[in-house]
């Protein structure tokens, strides 16, 4: 995927955004391959301190914001670090420049160094993996996509055969024992699972799903999940998270199976990722089309 990306706006909108994108100041951001951000800001007018804003979307209170310090750096513009060391809970955040006493005001994307982010493999000593991805939302605004996962299932390789799927991935902050296994729920009926056997070579992991089996529940998405101790350790939603991609559903795409049923007829079932870049299978009417 392209590591150095501009403002072309291909992403979901932030709600609340009235300003006058062309004179909103600016932010670069460096992405490193620990999950920390560095933002390079241009000047937001004003005297004062100044902050970079941090606010999430679906947050209840502002005191979920988080504020860090711009100071002077190169070329005249103002620098904010935000160090993995500091917790960003999942979601999308969107930035605001703020000179002290004023109103905050959303930063436009500049430029996005994310070259770190791709193909990248942390250690997961720390027992989660942290990911932060600048990106610029359809109103030209500049918004962060967080995720925070303890522990969690990197999604690799996935290979379609027909109604068979296989899925490879990599497991970190936890191990992956012999008892291990991966399953699907089905989504509106989440005690309905399906049970696949687990392959395993230290922390890389592999199984095969077949989307006939699924099918003959009816239309309906599922859920896909791995079992690293069995059913008595955790159960860790399987996403790709570890690259330069904030929204994989629209640019990440499968072909599905035509699959015959006798109680619904013909459907088409195949893998696709969420809107949080979780791995699902989905199932629908074979007449069906987008979604």
């Amino acid at each position: 995927m392209t590591a150095l990306a501009t403002s072309d706006a291909s992403t979901p909108c932030d709600a609340g955004s009235g300003q006058d994108v062309a004179a909103a100041p600016r932010a670069d951001c460096i992405a490193d391959s620990a999950g920390g951000l560095t933002f390079d800001v241009t000047d937001p007018g004003g005297a004062g301190a100044a902050h970079l804003l941090l606010r999430r979307r679906e947050a209840a209170s502002p005191d979920e914001d988080v504020r860090l310090p711009l100071s002077p750096g190169a070329d005249g513009r103002l620098r904010a670090a935000l160090p993995s060391s500091v917790e960003l809970a999942e979601g999308r955040w969107n930035a605001y420049a703020q000179v002290e006493g004023g109103t905050p005001r959303r930063l436009a994307p500049g430029v996005n160094d994310l070259r770190s982010l791709v193909d990248r493999a942390p250690s997961g000593a720390r027992g989660h993996i942290a990911v932060r991805i600048p990106y610029a939302t359809k109103q030209g605004n500049l918004s962060v996509r967080s995720w925070l996962r303890a522990p969690h299932a990197e999604i690799g390789e996935i290979e379609i055969a027909g109604a068979a799927v296989t899925v490879r991935g990599r497991v970190y902050g936890t191990a992956v024992t012999g008892a291990a296994y991966a399953e699907a729920s089905r989504r509106a009926e989440p005690d309905r699972v399906e049970s696949c056997e687990l392959t395993a070579d230290g922390p890389e992991f592999g199984f095969g799903l077949r989307c006939d089996r699924l099918a003959e529940s009816g239309p309906g998405p599922w859920d896909l999940w791995l079992r690293p101790l069995g059913e008595s350790g955790p159960r860790i939603r399987l996403a790709r998270l570890l690259d330069d991609v904030p929204d994989k559903k629209p640019i990440f795409t499968y072909p599905a199976a035509r699959i015959e049923t006798a109680a619904h007829g013909p459907l088409d079932a195949g893998p696709y990722y969420t809107n949080d870049n979780d791995l699902s299978v989905r199932i629908r009417e074979a007449s069906a089309i987008g979604g």
